[in-house]
């Protein structure tokens, strides 16, 4: 790694030890229930007109029926919208309304956070649908993250209670004081950054050769800021970021990577806060960082030897695979983009990952894999994590006999039960099952672009993707049938609340629970050897779980490649 990539790692890494904590501090101010002493104007009129009762806390089993609720009702009406938005207004280029399969999927896309796209967004969805239906689920479905992370952090911490919160509270809060006035600031930034934010249908313009090109526009810096910090992923435009309307600039390239994380990472210390102990935050910040940049520089030397086939003909290999990136952005940029994120259960991209090389390829499929705990998506990373610190003190405790504590709550057989089926049971039912579904099946295999193992790779690229509610496609694969459509549906319902509910009934058990006092044969759960036993718990799972189907997919082609075989 030459000098001036190393500086950019290193101004990343830096920025988000700053960021993160900031965001925290952020967070706790405006998510806390003491604020200002009582309910603020807006939450009172949202309050009123939804008939909800502020002052009432629910238990976790309340708790998790207004929010499957909440999100049922987001399907059902982002649905209709999109299959009839021929018949809505602001649709000046009179798009057709969606067939019932892609409808179907970008509604559970959208709501689950997923924001997997089998669409075009320029040529398939009416300003209607992407202001009012996409943009409003990317409000609320970080907000059911940010929700969820408050009941279990409140498990963690309270005495001897059956109440976890009140998820309407939870949820209103996170989108009118967290989510809303940062997406202001921040699309106004892009907006400088020379991101469109207008209501014109599309403009022409003359390009060097003389030809004439159509530029669709429309509120693309509204939708792009709150894709960003709400770790949603889900472009305007079919290339997503790496379309210049959407990310014009390096400048909007580093906001945006430093958005996906901001939040995410901040959640982590607004759980120290609600804790009254930062250690506990920063060692699960630094089981998230050190992964983090591990993963950078693994997919940077893959994808620093370029491509062989090119690096054999003389071409050098810092030029040899610059296929699916910006030129603007180069390799180290495109890696980075593609680690944050992935590893944020984002979905977003300024690079097609299906250019990747096959190693480099693997990166951010393997990081999706971990069960996206590495930073995560708003909410669902943090949440992930706290299953795996109960994970990891439940084998710490093992190995000297002792009943796991965590928080001073003593974790027994109820909660590793739930915990075990958050952690293993959804990713590889939606992965492995829902996936080999698929590639044993001639409906399955129709759309793939590639043979061999590149094929089976963007298969399981999508399938992961689907599952880890990330949304990043690893492309190759043509996704926009009613087969495809409806089965990555169900994994994205599987990989979204398929961990909440169990993880919601572990806040309601811990919440119950009387709080100990720290003794001599406690595990610290903040030191150096936590962080590293939590760290290992992580990779030995996902190497375990998912290893023989990469060892077919990109690891294979790896060698191929390497033996002069092309897919």
């Amino acid at each position: 790694m030459n000098a001036p990539d190393l500086l950019q790692l290193l101004f990343y890494a830096a920025a988000l030890l700053v960021l993160c904590p900031l965001a925290g501090r952020y967070l706790h101010a405006m998510l806390s229930p003491d604020r200002g002493g009582a309910l603020a104007l807006p939450e009172r009129l949202v309050y009123g007109a939804c008939g909800v009762d502020a002052q009432r806390e629910q238990n976790w089993s309340e708790y998790a029926r207004a929010l499957l609720a909440v999100n049922g009702a987001g399907i059902a009406l982002l649905f209709a919208i999109l299959k009839f938005q021929n018949l809505l207004p602001l649709n000046p280029g009179g798009l057709p309304g969606l067939s019932w399969h892609l409808a179907l999927n970008t509604a559970i896309s959208f709501v689950t956070n997923t924001n997997w796209q089998s669409y075009g967004g320029e040529s398939t969805m009416s300003m209607f649908s992407q202001a009012f239906g996409l943009t409003v689920q990317n409000f609320l479905s970080p907000a059911t993250g940010i929700a969820v992370v408050l009941a279990l952090v409140r498990g963690l911490v309270r005495r001897e209670t059956s109440s976890v919160g009140n998820f309407y509270v939870d949820m209103t809060r996170a989108v009118l004081y967290v989510l809303l006035p940062l997406s202001i600031v921040f699309a106004l930034l892009l907006v400088w950054q020379g991101v469109p934010q207008n209501l014109v249908a599309s403009v022409s313009a003359s390009t060097l050769e003389g030809a004439q090109q159509t530029l669709v526009q429309g509120p693309v810096a509204s939708q792009e800021a709150i894709k960003i910090l709400g770790t949603n992923g889900g472009g305007y435009y079919n290339v997503n970021s790496a379309h210049p309307y959407e990310n014009p600039t390096p400048l909007s390239n580093a906001l945006q990577m430093l958005g996906i994380l901001g939040l995410a990472g901040g959640l982590v210390f607004l759980f120290g806060r609600m804790a009254s102990d930062r250690r506990q935050a920063w060692a699960l910040f630094a089981a998230m960082l050190i992964p983090l940049m591990l993963a950078i520089g693994a997919g940077y030397w893959a994808e620093s030897q370029g491509n062989p086939f090119a690096v054999a003909s003389g071409v050098d290999p810092a030029l040899a695979n610059m296929e699916g990136k910006e030129v603007r952005f180069g390799t180290l940029s495109s890696v980075i983009y593609a680690v944050f994120t992935t590893a944020a259960s984002c979905g977003a991209v300024n690079a097609m990952h299906d250019s990747f090389t096959a190693l480099g390829g693997l990166v951010p499929m393997v990081m999706i894999q971990l069960g996206e705990v590495i930073f995560g998506g708003v909410g669902s990373g943090l949440y992930g994590m706290l299953v795996f610190a109960l994970l990891t003190v439940f084998i710490a405790g093992l190995m000297v006999g002792r009943t796991p504590e965590y928080l001073g709550k003593k974790i027994e057989a109820r909660e590793m039960k739930l915990a075990v089926f958050a952690a293993l049971m959804p990713m590889p039912l939606g992965i492995l099952v829902l996936g080999a579904f698929a590639i044993a099946l001639p409906v399955g295999v129709a759309g793939l672009a590639n043979p061999g193992p590149h094929g089976l790779s963007e298969m399981l690229y999508a399938y992961t993707s689907a599952t880890g509610n990330n949304g990043s496609a690893f492309a190759g694969l043509t996704a926009n049938t009613a087969f495809h459509d409806t089965l990555l549906g169900i994994a994205m319902l599987i990989g979204r609340f398929g961990p909440i509910v169990p993880i919601l009934a572990i806040a309601g058990s811990l919440a119950a629970k009387k709080r100990i006092p720290p003794s001599a044969g406690t595990f610290p759960t903040h030191g150096a050897i936590f962080v590293a036993l939590l760290i290992g718990v992580i990779l030995i799972v996902g190497a375990l779980t998912y290893f023989p189907t990469l060892a077919l997919g990109p690891v294979a082609e790896h060698f191929s490649t390497l033996a002069g075989q092309q897919f």
